[in-house]
């Protein structure tokens, strides 16, 4: 095997390692986009502002000294308890208003978000501490930091929990049986508006869970950072098959991987366009996703 070759391998594999670390991130956000729309039918495009919100109460616990292990799952706790204030408040007045209005809801819910947080917390992103030492481990040329382990061991761990909770539990059941028909799910005693709150609440836990992560992989938060992570979080949760939980984590790990690739390989500003352009393609080759499946709908 040549040299080139040889390097050309190396750097793959590290583009992969990246794609793979930014694709958990995605997932994670996506989970919380899949699982409403699965519940509801509603494009929470607020989703990307809980990103944020956890980042930022994660940012400020660990600043004040707390370890990382008890400021982590109260970001997640922050952003469940806001995210249900926001569908009790916002969401399910206009419940059955029609998707426009509840589409309109949600992106001036974002904006009121990001400019909450300008006003609030300043415009200026923060310098983000770990909680903990980070180390790089060198594999050949390929290099992996802990920071990375440790994104895609907890991503591992929240998405096995989810599947757990969903399909192994009585609130999983509830959730499901909310999903499939939530007028016969009310007639079978289950209290819909509860586990509507509850989708909303650990859907927007794990968006929480992936801002802690992202401001320790980058090292920064700002009150804007939730924007194009939730876009793109969308797109991922489309290309999985929307409303399909395995597929929001297949979306999220190929289309991290994709942006890598193209970072690496060709053109570094065409990272937020590829994600574009798989939407696009997506929607005219398979509408359905990934794992989805063409339902024929009686008008």
């Amino acid at each position: 095997m040549s040299e080139n070759l040889t390097y050309f391998f190396y750097d793959l594999i590290q583009y992969l390692v990246n794609g793979i670390t930014q694709g958990s991130i995605y997932a994670l956000i996506a989970l919380g986009y899949t699982m409403v729309y699965g519940i509801i039918k509603l494009i929470n495009f607020a989703h990307g502002e809980f990103y944020m919100i956890g980042a930022f109460i994660g940012f400020y616990c660990i600043t004040s000294g707390m370890p990382l292990w008890m400021a982590f799952p109260i970001a997640m706790a922050g952003s469940g308890l806001i995210a249900v204030l926001v569908e009790r408040v916002v969401y399910r007045p206009i419940r059955y208003a029609g998707r426009i209005p509840a589409l309109i809801t949600a992106l001036g819910t974002s904006l009121f978000f990001q400019y909450l947080g300008q006003g609030v917390l300043g415009a200026d992103p923060k310098a983000y501490p770990t909680g903990f030492e980070d180390k790089t481990y060198m594999f050949g040329e390929v290099m992996i930091t802990k920071t990375q382990i440790i994104i895609f061991l907890v991503t591992m761990i929240l998405m096995v929990f989810l599947y757990w909770l969903v399909n192994h539990t009585k609130t999983g059941k509830a959730m499901r049986a909310t999903s499939f028909d939530k007028n016969a799910a009310e007639l079978m005693g289950i209290n819909t508006n509860k586990i509507i709150s509850f989708t909303f609440f650990v859907g927007a836990s794990l968006a929480g869970a992936a801002g802690v992560l992202v401001g320790m992989y980058y090292n920064t938060a700002e009150p804007m950072m939730g924007l194009i992570p939730g876009l793109k979080a969308f797109i991922a949760a489309v290309l999985g098959g929307i409303g399909i939980i395995p597929g929001a984590v297949i979306g999220g790990l190929v289309l991290g991987v994709a942006e890598n690739l193209v970072v690496g390989f060709w053109v570094s500003t065409y990272r937020d366009a590829i994600a574009f352009a798989i939407l696009i393609l997506i929607l005219l080759i398979k509408p359905s996703g990934i794992l989805g499946k063409n339902r024929k709908e009686k008008v």
